[in-house]
């Protein structure tokens, strides 16, 4: 696991420094077209459940219905939004988080805090290993997959990693994010809720 540390940070610190420019300008171009802020924090679960702040920069309006909760995504997403997501651009200072040890380059996608009870004992193993900026369902369908689909590819992971196979998951990345594959669900603007 040091070496698998050592070249989170190693990675970290080369992208960061690649697309330092290309974050700037977006951090720009984001506060231009929908103000502050420009990041999206949220909490998140990870390594065996326990919370921290996700980054990502913000895609969505913060629009609230006449109940006081927020719109559907769908409604929320800016223009700006769909051309960060469907590049994965908007994933970019989750780099930050890796740096912090927070999260791998690889593993299993961090997901929403209340969603550790909602899994099966099976599903569960996947909080066994940091979560990642990409991982195993993200090479294999993305958020084209069901939740049953996506949290199996992510136990498999969390039971079968190496330094090879996340080697063979970063390279597929790279193809998936050119291609702009599998960004939301059929029939959603993102991902729907999972309710177990």
């Amino acid at each position: 696991m040091l070496l698998k540390r050592t070249i989170d940070i190693l990675g970290a610190v080369v992208m960061l420094t690649l697309a330092a420019p290309v974050m700037l300008a977006l951090a720009v171009l984001i506060y231009l077209r929908m103000g502050r802020p420009v990041l999206f924090r949220q909490v998140r679960a990870g390594e065996h459940g326990r919370p921290f702040t996700l980054y990502k920069f913000r895609t969505m309006r913060q629009a609230l219905g006449g109940d006081g909760r927020p719109l559907p995504d769908a409604e929320r997403l800016t223009p700006l939004g769909r051309v960060l997501r469907r590049t994965s651009l908007d994933e970019l200072p989750q780099l930050f988080n890796v740096l912090g040890g927070r999260m791998s380059l690889v593993g299993p996608r961090p997901l929403l805090m209340q969603y550790n009870n909602r899994y099966t004992p099976e599903q569960a193993r996947r909080l066994n290993v940091k979560p990642g900026l990409t991982g195993w369902s993200q090479i294999n369908g993305r958020n084209t997959l069901c939740w049953d689909e996506k949290l199996a590819m992510d136990t498999w992971y969390a039971d079968n990693w190496s330094l090879s196979l996340d080697a063979k998951i970063l390279l597929r990345t790279f193809r998936q994010v050119v291609r702009c594959e599998g960004v939301s669900h059929p029939g959603d603007a993102t991902m729907p809720e999972f309710m177990g």
